[in-house]
């Protein structure tokens, strides 16, 4: 490609609305222009890059097995009316109607299509097991669209389903596509882990997600640096600690803490270490009749430390929670406690309700904790003597860095990442909602067992951005890049030699299947090179009289900081082995 026949469309300044760095350079860069809120146009520098992710993709789904198709991006309500779906999701489902008044949607992803192709096609057990995958476009109505192609409303995914006899036979599939996974993004040349990630409502143990490090990622990502452990935060088990309870040594005492009602203030006040200090949270739950009301509620305390944070996705898991939780009213806590928040305790409870206690709470003694009155906490707190022990002892919390690994390997570390894939066993959930069934070897029907798996193929150019990138701009790895190298003449336009020399290398290069362009728009040396800084390209080639008169040329990644004189005629065979090719 040459540049004057390409469109280069370069930004000095970003939109103001650009937040994150990844926003701000795809728009600078002239990857995308925006078209309405978390809607944008690819243009032809970012499609290159799209298009390079979506060949990695495809190339190793083919590879691993899986058959390609292409399901519409508006579907049938009906078919998401089978599995409740429709009523059950919220407005993030886009729905529409057609000009007779039906009902569709705009797909955010298609288990109810794939799953009716399925019972129309797959009748027998000799036809398993199948996976199908598209790339194709989705569209969920993000409230807060935001990041540019990191939180957009419309994007481009790969979804792939894979369906199976039985459930040994679906996990085997599932480890298929795991190793698929990490053949695609070992290709893309990013750092990046697969880290064991929570099922949600589908349930299972089966469940990864592929993150893509970047400090400016919006997910916690907890690894142990001395083993494989890795997972994301609302996953990773906070272990039990090895000590057993200390004995109570302190007398319980109701103290005054005037206007400190968080842990850390009191711990301040107290002079004591913000560990030895217990935070009291209130969470309701509750059981609704056949109209859809609420017939009755629970009242739960869950107590943690107070350098601890509670795990949502954990409290859901609990007995008694699977339903949902929600956090208990003014009226609710004044009734239990007879105080406002801030003050609250287990102790002396205004009216009994199901005491829950993280695993590190309860092995603590002579803690502090709030004492059900304004202004006022307890110290000298000990299980047994001023409290019945509590109903139930859980993992409650997020994990922090030193807890020990659940492997027993070492400790833990957290980082921040980008979800950029994810991998789950989804079991008969959709199966038996659309009665999707084949015959097994003794003819008798039995429900497919599924799988789905997702790559974010365009919010994966941004995830690649956020963590390569530089005050110039962004720095693509090779295998993504718009463009794998840059040819950049000086005066090509008023050198005769200039011209034909870089001409020749963009021939060669094309010839020797390298993605390379050809800057011969003239612009000057220092507009030129920022351009292309700011683009990303990875390799680029100088080529310039003077140089060209000493039989040189400049040879520079973008990485590097100085450029290497590299002989004019060997360039060819320089940069194919700075390609590995």
């Amino acid at each position: 490609m040459k540049a004057s026949q390409f469109l280069i469309s370069t930004l000095k300044e970003a939109p103001a609305d650009a937040e994150v760095v990844s926003h701000k350079l795809m728009m600078r860069a002239g990857l995308i222009k925006k078209l309405g809120a978390g809607i944008y146009n690819y243009m032809p520098m970012g499609l290159r890059v799209i298009r390079k992710v979506e060949a990695i993709v495809r190339d190793e789904m083919n590879r691993a097995g899986a058959v390609e198709l292409s399901m519409p991006v508006v579907q049938p309500a009906e078919l998401w009316q089978e599995t409740g779906r429709f009523e059950k999701m919220g407005p993030e489902l886009l729905r529409i109607k057609d000009r007779h008044g039906r009902d569709f949607v705009v797909q955010p992803t298609s288990e109810e299509v794939v799953t009716d192709i399925a019972r129309q096609e797959l009748r027998s057990y000799k036809q398993l097991p199948k996976n199908f995958y598209q790339i194709q476009t989705k569209f969920r109505d993000e409230r807060r669209p935001r990041f540019g192609l990191m939180r957009g409303r419309e994007f481009i995914m790969k979804d792939a389903y894979s369906f199976d006899r039985n459930p040994t036979a679906a996990k085997a599939s599932y480890q298929v596509m795991a190793q698929a996974y990490r053949q695609i993004f070992d290709r893309f040349g990013l750092q990046y882990r697969a880290v064991a990630a929570d099922s949600g409502a589908i349930g299972g143990d089966l469940s990864e997600e592929f993150q893509v490090m970047a400090a400016t990622g919006e997910d916690a990502i907890v690894y142990c640096p001395t083993s494989s452990y890795a997972a994301n935060m609302e996953k990773a088990e906070a272990l039990a600690p090895a000590q057993a309870r200390g004995a109570a040594s302190q007398a319980l005492t109701k103290t005054a803490t005037p206007g400190k009602s968080t842990c850390e203030d009191v711990a301040a006040l107290l002079n004591v270490p913000l560990n030895t200090t217990v935070k009291s949270l209130v969470l309701a739950t509750d059981t609704l009749n056949a109209q859809g009301e609420v017939a009755k509620s629970q009242v739960w305390l869950l107590l943690l430390r107070g350098d601890h944070d509670m795990n949502e996705v954990k409290v859901g898991k609990l007995p008694g929670f699977e339903g949902g939780f929600r956090f208990a009213t003014a009226g609710e806590i004044d009734s239990h406690f007879g105080c406002k928040p801030g003050f609250l305790g287990p102790v002396h409870l205004k009216q009994p309700l199901k005491v829950v206690a993280d695993r590190d709470v309860a092995v603590m003694s002579n803690w502090v904790c709030g004492a059900n009155e304004v202004d006022h906490h307890n110290t000298g707190v000990n299980w047994g003597r001023d409290l019945p022990e509590p109903d139930l002892v859980a993992d409650l919390r997020n994990v922090v860095t030193g807890d020990p690994s659940p492997d027993s390997q070492g400790v833990l570390a957290i980082e921040r990442g980008i979800e950029v894939g994810h991998i789950f066993y989804l079991g008969t959930k959709y199966s038996q909602a659309m009665n999707a069934t084949f015959l097994d070897e003794n003819g008798k029907p039995q429900f497919m067992e599924m799988g789905c798996y997702g790559i974010g193929i365009t919010r994966l150019p941004a995830a690649a951005i956020e963590q390569n990138h530089d005050a110039k701009g962004i720095i693509w790895p090779d295998a993504i890049a718009p463009f794998t190298v840059v040819i950049c003449p000086i005066g090509m336009d008023r050198s005769a030699e200039v011209k034909t020399a870089a001409e020749q290398l963009y021939a060669d290069l094309m010839a020797a299947g390298v993605d390379a362009i050809l800057d011969d728009r003239g612009e000057r040396p220092g507009a030129m090179f920022a351009d292309w800084e700011l683009i990303g390209v990875p390799h680029r080639v100088t080529i310039g009289d003077k140089g060209l008169k000493d039989g040189l040329v400049e040879y520079q990644h973008r990485r590097d900081p100085e450029a290497t004189k590299v002989p004019a005629a060997e360039v060819l065979v320089f940069v194919k082995a700075k390609l590995s090719l």
